[in-house]
């Protein structure tokens, strides 16, 4: 006879949200690891639960009825955040291409590198080729190209140095040819 009492105080939206809302914490706290979140999904919930109160059906569970609300608005906002995540990232990486095809046509465009040293450039990994055509031959500072790029400075700072590395070695002979590097060696001190 309780039972029946209880399922049919349940009846009432406010009666059964008071009678279940501590309930409804303890799950959401449970499912969002944090108290403020908690009480963010449970109104969510509950205002869900008004909006749809006419379906209902009077002498069911009303417990189980707010939970699965509960649970599907947290999925629901799971799904959302989970989109949203992918596209910042898509958009970063679009803007990291734009980025890149920009500084493709500024170099187009600039006169004064040789075919050698042009060569030696095209010839690094595209990740390599990009900070350094931003950094030394666009005068960006690392933290410009950093934002531009999405990276943390220290990935801009190793990338430049593994690519300059690999420019002075593939430009060697060419530095050397054209005089820029002696063929001289540092003397020998030879103690008797």
């Amino acid at each position: 006879m309780d039972q029946q009492l209880a399922s049919q105080s349940d009846d009432c939206f406010e009666v059964a949200v008071a009678r279940y809302t501590p309930v409804l914490h303890e799950a959401a706290r449970r499912l969002t690891g944090s108290t403020d979140e908690a009480a963010d999904l449970v109104q969510d919930a509950v205002m869900r639960a008004w909006t749809f109160w006419d379906r209902f059906e009077p002498g069911s569970n009303a417990r189980a009825w707010l939970h699965r609300i509960l649970m599907n608005t947290f999925i629901n906002a799971y799904r959302k955040q989970r989109r949203e995540r992918d596209l910042f990232r898509a958009a970063g990486e679009e803007s990291r291409r734009d980025a890149h095809t920009a500084v493709e046509l500024d170099l187009a465009e600039r006169d004064g590198l040789g075919d050698e040293v042009g060569a030696a450039l095209a010839a690094l990994p595209p990740e390599f080729r990009t900070v350094v055509e931003l950094v030394d031959l666009g005068d960006m500072s690392y933290r410009e190209v950093a934002s531009k790029l999405g990276c943390p400075i220290g990935t801009v700072m190793s990338r430049l140095h593994r690519a300059r590395k690999q420019l002075q070695e593939s430009l060697a002979g060419y530095a050397r040819s054209e005089g820029y590097l002696g063929g001289w060696s540092m003397p020998q001190v030879h103690v008797a």
